[in-house]
């Protein structure tokens, strides 16, 4: 048997490597690089096109708690992730480049995987079981095609994706080295006086954006809201977002400023920076004319511009089956971010799950489904439940079930740390469920 992969994207890579491993036949159909998305740049796997960092490393976060999850179940790439990491304070950063390379590597390596570089245009193409991996950039007859198969209409938003500068353009004199909540000097800082940030402020909410066209409507997701629309929600909105100054001070004054601009690294070398926070719709011009009004960066070469693009998602509780199938073509598997998950690594995590559901199928085995008491049940079951405006979402404790004695305790970081204890050990539960039912 051969299963097909459409996409090799994360949730695409994820699941082409945990099947291959098993002794699965793999064709892994990729477009690019005979054609490209708005937002790829490169034609190799598993591209990060939005930002470099995986989030939160610690273990009471909910992303660190799901990639204890992911690491427990020999994730590619979050093992590649931690491999090619970079400084970046508490999250996990990567060397983006290094780390698609070397997804691709394997992946094109392994006996197993039949790569073809093509456009899946209309399911019928396909024959046999099938994972559709494409995410949000899903082009668009495709994309049609999935709404004739669901009968419902694709939900929609725009996402954006922040500049990257130039460091041997950032003004030092102008900015300083340091993190928020420890003394790490993984994050370039630049400040902003009180004048300089409501300038900043006014500038960004009179800039002017790429234009959409008539037949689409402007919804953002909020996880990666564009700058210039935070700005727009009031002025101090920015001062307690991406712009918030807590936990830093300037050796220049020692003093905490009134705003910063934080710089994280996108490679090992440290040549070049991304904006944090700073997804932007704004014309080209514009980010040079606004973003230059930033004093560290007045001389900013960009490496990267900010961009748009159009995100779909199926609405999963109403078109998919437990299995993550298709409700009208059960032999359709969707994964990542077409189903309605949100985010890195929530993507990655979700191509091993739907990866492992098609396995048992494979096996002839009964799926031990998760519940909501870890990571990965709760994540999975966000898919299944029904609301009435289904929108994606990140990994977060509101997904997650836990016992009342752990909601009770009054200490944040107690309870933190309680709920990550309790979801480990159910999580190992689980895991066993599966080793013991895949053989």
């Amino acid at each position: 048997m051969i299963i097909n992969i459409i996409g090799a994207g994360l949730a695409g890579s994820e699941a082409a490597y945990q099947l291959a491993k098993r002794g699965i036949k793999i064709n892994l159909f990729e477009m690019r690089p005979e054609k490209f998305t708005p937002a790829h740049k490169t034609e190799k796997f598993a591209e990060l096109v939005c930002s470099n960092s995986l989030r939160s490393n610690n273990m009471t976060h909910p992303a660190g708690i799901l990639k204890r999850e992911l690491l427990e179940l020999d994730s590619l790439l979050i093992k590649t992730a931690i491999k090619y990491s970079i400084p970046g304070g508490n999250a996990l950063v990567v060397d983006r480049e290094k780390f698609s390379e070397e997804i691709t590597e394997i992946l094109k390596q392994n006996p197993n995987i039949n790569i073809i570089h093509k456009e899946i245009k209309n399911l019928n193409e396909l024959n046999g079981i099938s994972i559709i991996a494409t995410g949000p950039l899903t082009e668009k007859s495709l994309a049609e095609d999935l709404i004739k198969i669901t009968g419902k209409e694709n939900f929609y938003f725009f996402d954006a994706i922040a500049p990257i500068i130039d460091a041997e353009s950032i003004d030092m004199t102008n900015a300083f080295y340091g993190s928020r909540y420890s003394n790490d000097k993984d994050y370039i800082n630049c400040p902003l006086s009180e004048e300089e940030y409501f300038n900043f402020v006014k500038e960004l909410k009179n800039a002017k954006t790429f234009p959409l066209k008539e037949f689409e409507k402007e919804i953002h997701f909020e996880g990666c809201m564009p700058i210039e629309e935070m700005a727009k929600r009031g002025d101090m909105t920015l001062s307690f977002g991406p712009m918030k100054p807590v936990g830093l001070i300037d050796p220049k004054t020692g003093k905490q400023p009134f705003a910063v601009v934080q710089l994280r690294k996108e490679n090992k070398e440290g040549t070049a920076y991304n904006i944090v926070g700073f997804q932007t719709k704004m014309l080209i011009q514009e980010q040079e004319r606004v973003f230059r009004l930033i004093p560290a960066l007045k001389n900013a070469k960009f490496l990267r511009y900010g961009s748009m693009h159009k995100n779909i998602y199926l609405n999963a509780p109403e078109v998919l089956n437990d299995d993550m199938s298709l409700k009208n073509k059960k032999d359709i598997f969707i994964a990542g971010q077409l189903s309605g998950v949100e985010g890195y690594i929530e993507s990655i995590a979700h191509g091993l799950l739907v990866a492992l559901i098609v396995y048992f199928r494979v096996i002839e085995k009964k799926f031990p489904y998760p519940e909501k008491t870890f990571a990965f049940g709760a994540l999975y079951n966000f898919l299944r439940e029904k609301r009435k405006n289904f929108q994606p979402s990140n990994i977060n404790f509101s997904l997650f079930s836990y016992p009342e004695n752990i909601k009770k305790i009054k200490n944040k970081r107690l309870r933190k740390e309680k709920i990550a204890e309790f979801s480990f050990n159910k999580f190992l539960e689980w895991r066993d469920k599966l080793l013991n039912n895949s053989f």
